[in-house]
């Protein structure tokens, strides 16, 4: 729990929506823990700012002890103010360790935490596309080689890291996340999304099918081929899309001067509720989105992921997902492998609901001295390979 008047354990960094979606139970289990005092922190790198406390209340987690200010016109300058005003609060309020999630820039903060020497946590580490035009690829690698404890979500991607020579020590499966957020906000309320998700059919005078769609990552929405071929996409699809468009997108459907077909729905940016319960109703779901596929998956959704590789390959192995390349692969093949996974049902392999738990008791151990495992992974006793040599002696002898 929070208590200014005793020394922070952990400080939670947070920086866009769909990572609080992810880290909505660990906030409250942590709010309500007696042995972990923790500090929680928005950095402020989202551009739809105005959405962020609808997404709080929404999920019923802590608000942030404190807020930063991180906008900018690009990665460096959102970067950059993340890392000054994280170290200035760190050194006023230091912890025993900084936790991030996910692989936005905000996770780039954790270099102001590494220059303190204070260690760092990262959940959701060691996903990969191998995709280097993503942004996200270029954080991921580094606060995972920054930190101490890395919770990630399958023995695969823990693979990944140990290949990439992270120590094994320092990775913790836990399995996803998403489960566990979609066991308790969705299926215990299903009867209240189907409501708000009727309401919102009913307001926009949508009846019958529908489909779902947003897109958001640079490569699709800030290239005119590729964000033509989305749009392309949505009109093949003949019924309705409702297209809850981030402001990025937005943006360039007007520089690029494409029009949007008349069966599509093009709406600002909608809340989680409304989101998942328009999602849980739809026909099928069209997304560049890693989280979206996901809980697609676990809702029993088929989707189309806009996306040319992927962190999140299982969705695939359960047969929830059908690809599609903007701007390559051809439109009409792709709707006919969506209409085979249309009425189908499958058994998602995203985990059991119990990784928030499993996380906060690994946790809890490092940080009350419960278990030989510690927060503090850097130390010359914790490397996995040979460092001998760089401790040795000088080998100079004299009489």
């Amino acid at each position: 729990m929070r208590n200014p008047d005793k020394p922070v354990d952990v400080t939670f960094v947070l920086g866009i929506r769909p990572d609080v979606i992810r880290a909505s139970l660990i906030l409250r289990k942590l709010d309500k823990h007696p042995e972990i005092n923790f500090r929680y922190i928005w950095s402020g790198q989202h551009y739809s700012e105005n959405l962020k406390d609808i997404f709080f209340s929404e999920l019923d987690t802590p608000t942030p002890d404190v807020t930063f200010v991180s906008d900018g016109e690009n990665d460096a300058e959102v970067s950059s103010k993340v890392m000054n005003q994280l170290y200035g609060d760190l050194v006023q309020n230091p912890p025993k360790c900084v936790m991030f999630l996910g692989d936005t820039n905000t996770v780039l903060g954790s270099i102001a935490a590494a220059q303190l020497n204070i260690p760092i946590i990262h959940i959701e580490g060691c996903m990969r596309s191998y995709d280097w035009r993503m942004p996200e690829e270029k954080c991921r690698t580094v606060i995972d080689n920054l930190s101490d404890v890395i919770y990630t979500y399958f023995p695969e991607y823990k693979l990944q890291g140990v290949l990439e020579g992270l120590s094994p020590n320092r990775i913790v499966v836990i399995q996803n996340l998403i489960v566990d957020v979609l066991n308790e906000y969705y299926f215990k309320k299903k009867h209240e999304y189907d409501a708000i998700g009727s309401a919102f059919l009913h307001k926009n005078g949508i009846e019958g099918p529908f489909y779902l769609a947003t897109a958001h990552r640079r490569e699709n929405v800030e290239n005119s081929l590729s964000l033509t071929s989305i749009i392309d996409l949505f009109a093949s699809l003949k019924e309705v899309v409702v297209f809850p468009a981030s402001y990025r997108t937005q943006k360039s459907l007007k520089k690029f001067d494409i029009t949007v077909p008349k069966n599509v729905l093009l709406i600002d940016p909608i809340g989680y509720k409304e989101m998942l319960a328009l999602m849980s109703l739809a026909k099928a779901v069209v997304t560049d989105s890693g989280t979206v596929v996901e809980e697609t998956a676990i809702l029993g959704v088929p989707s189309i992921q806009m996306r040319k590789a992927t962190e999140r390959p299982q969705t695939y192995d359960c047969k929830s997902s059908v690809k599609f390349v903007p701007g390559i692969d051809e439109i009409n093949p792709t709707i006919k492998k969506l209409s085979k996974i249309e009425g189908t049902s499958w058994v998602h392999n995203l985990g059991d609901g119990q990784a928030s738990d499993r996380l906060i008791a690994d946790l809890e151990k490092r940080l009350t001295g419960k278990s030989v495992a510690k927060v503090s992974t850097h130390n010359p006793e914790d490397y996995h390979l040979p460092i001998e040599r760089s401790y040795r002696s000088d080998g100079i002898e004299f009489d």
